[in-house]
């Protein structure tokens, strides 16, 4: 492990290396959730133009699961905005999930993380192997949670983006962790905001009678 010093330094040095592409896609990465956690519409082209970018430069480097994530994520934009706009008159309102309803979720979840860890252990030899199976299944499950404006969705990926973070830098992908610390921070904040709406909305009634 590097030291402290040379971690900063090597945050640094690939800050200032960075592609104008990627910052693109970096950049538009940080606006889309920042967007999402507001409930602005405009959060999802912001993530269509950011997993573009990153489908082709996963592929461009041979990542070929990061390529399937996020062209999977790519399609999730499209839905996203579609869910979204289609309720723009009357605005797709912010849900509550049971914690049974989370529980059985989590558990199926595993699962079939567990279940792609063993079929791809066959073939890849990883060291983060069940780590990386992990946060790909919840990615792909909360992304559906956001489009549907689910409001523990925040919570998920707060876990997510931890265990991502941890990830990034344990193979040195000093610029990716830092972004994934930003969305972790953005998560907290996306649920604080969503949780402020989804109460006010459900006792406004009330409050009005």
């Amino acid at each position: 492990m590097p030291s402290l010093v040379e971690l900063f330094d090597n945050i640094a040095q690939q800050f200032v290396a960075l592609p104008w592409l990627e910052a693109t896609a970096v950049i538009l990465a940080v606006a889309y959730v920042w967007l999402a956690a507001r409930e602005n519409i405009w959060c999802w082209p912001c993530a269509l133009v950011s997993t573009g970018i990153y489908t082709w430069l996963f592929w461009e480097v041979s990542l070929l699961f990061h390529t399937l994530l996020n062209a999977y994520y790519l399609l999730m934009a499209v839905y996203g905005w579609q869910q979204w706009k289609r309720c723009e008159s009357d605005a797709l309102a912010i849900q509550s999930w049971s914690v049974r309803k989370h529980l059985l979720r989590i558990a199926l979840l595993s699962l079939v993380a567990f279940g792609f860890t063993s079929f791809a252990s066959m073939w890849l030899d990883s060291e983060y192997l069940n780590l990386d199976a992990f946060i790909t299944v919840f990615s792909v499950y909360t992304t559906v949670m956001v489009a549907h404006k689910v409001l523990e969705n925040w919570l998920y990926w707060v876990v997510i983006n931890s265990f991502a973070c941890y990830l990034y830098f344990a193979k040195e992908m000093y610029m990716t962790g830092v972004l994934f610390i930003f969305y972790v921070l953005f998560a907290v904040y996306g649920y604080i905001n969503w949780r402020r709406q989804f109460i006010g909305k459900r006792y406004a009634p009330s409050v009005s009678a």
